[in-house]
C-alpha cells in the first residue's frame, strides 16, 4: 500500500505531494513502482497535529482519488464518514479509519450501507492528546482486545466480519517500546482471525535505532529500517503493509520470498 499524503504538514514528506497534480503524480509513480493500493488521506495524524476542517478534507482528497481511481484500487485515509462517502463516490475501493470507527459514529453504518472493505486502526485519541493515552498493562493483549471491541461494535452497526482489517496502530497512542512489543507479538493480533495490516513506515520509533537518546533519524533516513520490519511481517503472511518507499518494499519483499524459496 503506497501513501499519498495529500497534507501540508505530513512527518514524513512535509507537503511535498499537497497540490493535486502532484498528488496525482505520485501516486502514478508508485503503482510504476509496484504499489499493489494507494492510500489516499487529506489529514495529518502526527502527533500534535490540528485536523482541517470537513470542507478543507474533502477539497484536498476527492479530486486526487478520481484521478487514480483508475490507475489502482484506491483506499481514503479519513475518520469522517462525509469524507468517506464522497471518496467511496468519486472511486475508492477501501476506507480506511485510523480511529477504527471511534472519530464518528456514522462510520460504520456507512461502510456497512457500502459494503466496502474498512480498516480498523487501534486508537485511543486524536493527535493532539494521543500520546498522554500511551499507558498499558500489557500492551498486546490491551491493543488486542480494543480492537476486537471495535469488530463487535462494527459487525452492530452491519459491517461484515470478513470485510474488516485490523491495523495495531504503531506509532499511536504509543512509546517505542509498545511499538516494538507489538512486532514481536504481532501473530497474536493476527490470531484474531482478519486481516492485518502494518504501518511502520517511517515511524519515529525506527529513527531512534542505532542512536543515542536524545538523537534520532528523520523521517527520509528511516526506510532502511522500515525494510526490515516489512520483512518480519512479510514472513508472518500479513494482508498489506503501507509504506512510503515502494521500491525498497518491493525489493524486500523479492528478498525475503527468495529466503522462504519455492512454494
Amino acid at each position: 500500500m503506497g501513501v499519498v499524503n495529500v497534507t501540508p504538514d505530513s512527518f514524513s514528506d512535509g507537503g511535498a505531494w499537497f497540490t493535486p497534480e502532484d498528488a496525482v503524480a505520485h501516486g502514478r509513480d508508485l503503482v510504476a513502482q509496484g504499489a499493489d493500493l494507494l492510500d489516499i488521506g487529506g489529514e495529518s495524524t502526527r502527533p500534535g497535529a490540528e485536523r482541517p476542517s470537513l470542507a478543507e478534507e474533502l477539497r484536498r482528497v476527492v479530486p486526487v482519488i478520481a484521478a487514480l481511481r483508475d490507475v489502482a484500487p484506491v483506499s481514503v485515509d479519513t475518520m469522517r464518514a462525509d469524507v468517506a462517502a464522497a471518496a467511496l463516490d468519486a472511486g475508492a475501493a477501501i476506507v480506511n479509519d485510523v480511529s477504527g470507527g471511534l472519530a464518528d459514529p456514522d462510520m460504520g453504518a456507512l461502510v456497512a450501507e457500502r459494503g466496502v472493505p474498512f480498516i480498523a486502526m487501534h486508537w485511543r485519541g486524536h493527535s493532539t492528546v494521543m500520546q498522554s493515552l500511551a499507558v498499558y498493562d500489557d500492551v498486546v493483549a490491551d491493543v488486542s482486545r480494543e480492537l476486537m471491541a471495535r469488530v463487535e461494535a462494527l459487525c452492530a452497526a452491519g459491517v461484515a466480519p470478513e470485510r474488516i482489517v485490523l491495523d495495531p496502530g504503531f506509532g499511536f497512542a504509543k512509546k517505542a517500546e509498545h511499538n516494538w512489543e507489538i512486532l514481536r507479538r504481532l501473530d497474536e493480533v493476527m490470531a484474531l482471525g482478519h486481516r492485518v495490516l502494518v504501518g511502520t513506515s517511517r515511524k519515529t520509533f525506527l529513527g531512534h535505532v542505532g542512536r543515542s537518546p536524545d538523537a534520532v533519524r528523520p523521517p527520509l533516513e528511516r526506510d532502511v529500517a522500515t525494510a526490515v520490519t516489512t520483512a518480519h511481517v512479510a514472513g508472518l503472511g500479513v494482508w498489506a503493509v503501507r509504506v512510503h518507499d515502494v521500491v525498497a518494499t518491493i525489493d524486500t519483499l523479492d528478498v525475503a520470498d527468495e529466503l522462504r524459496g519455492p512454494a
